[in-house]
């Protein structure tokens, strides 16, 4: 008789649909339209493909603070370009969206009240990692649910300027304290000092080039969809009660880096510096 082990049994071979959950990701995109609506698809998959753009965002924002408050430069700004391409993408979605008419959207619009982008706790992440942090945002969410927490976690974690503020002081531009009234101006200083000693700084330099595209893009990705909101909906209010496109025009000067849009105002002509 033998009392040996058990035959191993061999694990299945990993597919390419089982490693990306593939029949599970095709079974998210339930209909609200009743008979369904062609174009309901087309504007799911484009929010769903948002919000999984925005958890991409996130991974590589909060990877580049850790970075830059190590003084890693380099390996943040290369992240920072990643982030870059990735708002390209966001913004190039906009288009598809805009190949659905007016008519197409208003089948099936009113099934989705009272659900809203103001419900997108990602995109708020994003926000508030970006240092556009704002205690009223969480009132959009229940009260000790899961979204609020995860506000509540950003509202108190470092941002990617504080990150910026922290590297500028490793690399000996002075000391940036929070809620200091000079602030601004502070980093101001500091980052005028990059531009014009831009061939002793030139990593820093190279970052605040891509800071502000990130910035830059992310602003034109909001232009981009309150010029779609109107083109769509007009001036009706938003499916979450918001004025709609009126709300979202006035997000649209909204900048996560003040002082890097500022400090272009005090460039000379006198030729300092790299791109003068």
């Amino acid at each position: 008789m033998s009392f040996g082990l058990p035959p191993k049994q061999e694990q299945p071979r990993l597919t390419y649909g089982g490693y990306l959950k593939v029949p599970e990701l095709l079974r998210l995109q339930h209909l609200e339209s009743d008979p369904p609506q062609h174009d309901e698809t087309l504007f799911i998959i484009i929010h769903q493909v948002y919000e999984l753009w925005f958890k991409q965002l996130l991974h590589e924002i909060d990877t580049v603070i850790t970075m830059l408050r190590q003084g890693q430069v380099l390996a943040a700004h290369r992240l920072v370009r990643r982030c870059i391409e990735i708002e390209r993408v966001l913004v190039a979605q906009i288009r598809v969206l805009e190949t659905m008419t007016p008519m197409d959207f208003l089948t099936f619009r009113d099934r989705l009240m009272p659900a809203s982008g103001f419900q997108s706790v990602q995109f708020r992440e994003v926000e508030f990692a970006c240092g556009l942090k704002d205690e009223r945002y969480l009132r959009f969410f229940p009260l000790q649910s899961e979204e609020e927490q995860r506000l509540r976690h950003r509202l108190a974690a470092p941002t990617l300027p504080d990150a910026l503020d922290a590297l500028l002081e490793l690399r000996g531009f002075g000391e940036f304290l929070p809620g200091h009234p000079d602030l601004n101006e502070q980093r101001v200083q500091a980052l005028l000092r990059v531009y014009q000693q831009a061939e002793l700084h030139y990593d820093l330099y190279l970052l605040a080039e891509s800071l502000i595209e990130f910035d830059e893009m992310f602003m034109l990705w909001r232009l981009h969809h309150v010029k779609m909101v109107e083109r769509m909906i007009g001036s009706k209010m938003g499916t979450g009660g918001s004025s709609g496109a009126a709300y979202l025009r006035s997000t649209t000067d909204k900048q996560f880096f003040p002082a890097l849009w500022e400090v272009r105002s005090y460039f000379s002509t006198q030729g300092q510096g790299y791109g003068h």
